[in-house]
């Protein structure tokens, strides 16, 4: 079963939707856990905000519907969609560069190269703000 021939484009779209999905499964249990985080201190013979991870759920989802579980959603998809997206044309790219024909099999230590190549194309996206100098 030889390596079907992709575009890098569609790489890219797939990863950029695959950043999506991350970001909407995945944000709700980062907003449970960030308001366990936070929660006052409770004092001797005081009740916590929340009991654990499903009463803040609960909680959450009564005072505020279920959008609530999603605010602050949108600095998350503006930053991991295009990292997926770019990880993923890097990959892509990656395994380009090393198949002579496009159906050639690649072997598991040339679909590493191809994983690590896509790290360079992620740090195209996230290095910027890391590398600001500071005065």
């Amino acid at each position: 079963m030889g390596s079907e021939n992709v575009s890098p484009l569609k790489y890219f779209l797939s990863g950029g939707f695959g950043g999506i999905c991350t970001v909407i499964a995945g944000h709700p249990l980062d907003t449970i856990k960030v308001r366990l985080q936070t929660m006052p201190l409770v004092g001797p013979n005081e009740k916590p905000l929340y009991t654990g991870t499903f009463d803040c759920a609960k909680k959450t989802i009564t005072k505020e519907g279920i959008r609530g579980l999603y605010k602050g959603m949108g600095a998350p998809l503006i930053g991991v969609a295009p990292i997926f997206a770019m990880s993923f044309l890097g990959y892509g790219v990656g395994k380009k560069l090393q198949q002579k024909n496009p159906d050639d099999k690649l072997t598991i230590p040339q679909l590493f190269y191809a994983g690590a190549f896509s790290g360079i194309f992620t740090t195209i996206i996230m290095a910027p703000a890391l590398s600001r100098r500071r005065p």
